[in-house]
Order: structure tokens, then sequence, then C-alpha cells
């Protein structure tokens, strides 16, 4: 599996036929006309900061793949899969699309391949660069061999800890064999709610606690195994 990257993205979409956006001019421009008019810049590409600017990238970026001959996954729109005969031989590839990021996954990288084929139409219509062979992919670590290909999310479980737990696991915790207590509802409930408290919870606190509860739903719900 590799990582091939969009430079600059967003600038290689196009806006929609008929579509016209204005915006104020950049810091350093002049703003005002000779004419003592307020001077605008009509946007001719999708830039960062445009609330559509993902989408015209995705309406440029998903059409081509689908011409090219990539069937787009039901299940995740995000994910395509293409089969084609080379030389006798049927050949696969599989490409994972993260905003501006392509993770293609293939069996066979000759100089007549199917992934060689497509990277080469890829790096010919649009601005790309191989940044090689993936090996973390949204905190979830990749490794390869001839037979398999093993995930892990080991190394961001122990970072987890390494951030809220500084200290090391409570002794508590570590005899306690339940994922948690039966009262962790009333004691949340009781550290969060400002009228059981008669003070206002701790923002500070709050704002952790719903950061860790976030990355344990991701580690739950991304879990590779």
């Amino acid at each position: 599996m590799r990582r091939w990257d969009f430079v600059a993205a967003y600038l290689q979409g196009e806006l929609e036929a008929g579509e016209v956006v204005y915006c104020h001019p950049p810091s350093g421009y002049e703003t005002t006309g000779s004419d003592g008019r307020t001077r605008v810049c009509r946007i001719l590409k999708p830039v960062y900061g445009m609330a559509q600017a993902g989408r015209r990238w995705q309406r440029s970026l998903f059409p081509w793949l689908q011409t090219w001959g990539f069937r787009q996954c039901t299940s995740d729109p995000c994910v395509f899969t293409c089969t084609k005969p080379i030389q006798g031989l049927s050949q696969s590839i599989i490409i994972g699309c993260y905003v501006d990021d392509l993770f293609i996954l293939y069996s066979d990288d000759s100089a007549n391949s199917l992934y060689s084929s497509f990277t080469n139409d890829l790096s010919s219509l649009w601005n790309v660069e191989d940044e090689g062979p993936v090996s973390n992919l949204l905190n979830v670590d990749i490794t390869t061999d001839a037979d398999c290909v093993l995930l892990k999310q080991g190394r961001y479980i122990s970072q987890l800890v390494d951030t809220y737990l500084p200290e090391g696991v409570p002794t508590a915790f570590q005899r306690n064999h339940a994922p948690a207590g039966a009262d962790l509802p009333l004691v949340i409930a009781a550290a969060l709610d400002e009228k059981a408290r008669g003070i206002a919870p701790d923002p500070k606190l709050r704002t952790t606690y719903q950061s860790l509860v976030g990355a344990l739903l991701y580690c739950a719900t991304q879990n590779p195994a």
C-alpha cells in the first residue's frame, strides 16, 4: 500500500458551470479602486476556506476515477476498486480516498502493471506526489509481509495512556477487572452537573473528558481486530 498526495488539492478542483463566487482582496492589496468603489476578487478555482471547496474537489476526482474504470463502493463511497486483465492475468487496485490523499492497495507494481498504468495517468493529469509505503493510517499502524497485512492500534492506545494517565494507571483501576463500575454514569453526572455540585463544572475538565471519550470511541469503532 502506498500513499499519494495531491498538492494543493482544492486548487485542482473546478467550480461548477455558472458558479460565481467573490471574496475580499487578500491582505496587502488595495481594497478601493480609483473610482472610490470597494474592490472584490472573483474566485476562479476552489480555494481553502470556501464552504464548498471540498465538495468541488470531490466532484472533480471521483468522476475521473470512475471514468478510468473504478467502481465506487456502496458501503463506503470513499473506497474504489478496479479489476482489469493485464497480459492475460487479472489485476486489481483498491483505493481509499481521504481528503487530498489516495491510499492505493495493489498486488503488482511492475512497469506494465495496472498500478503503473493508473499512477502514470494520475501523474499526467494531476499534481501529485508519491509519499511511499503507508506505515500509519489514521492512528492505525500497518505492517505487511508476503502473506498478510497486519493492523494495530497499540501505539495509539499507549499515547492515550501517556496523555491522560501520565503517572500511570491508578492501582484502583488495575484491581477492577470490569471496564467500568455500575455507578460510573452517576459519578460522571455528579461531576458535570452544576446543580448537584453547587458550582460550575471545570471547563478544562469537561473538555478533557469529552476528548478522552471521543478517543476511546474511535479506538472501539476503528478496532482493526
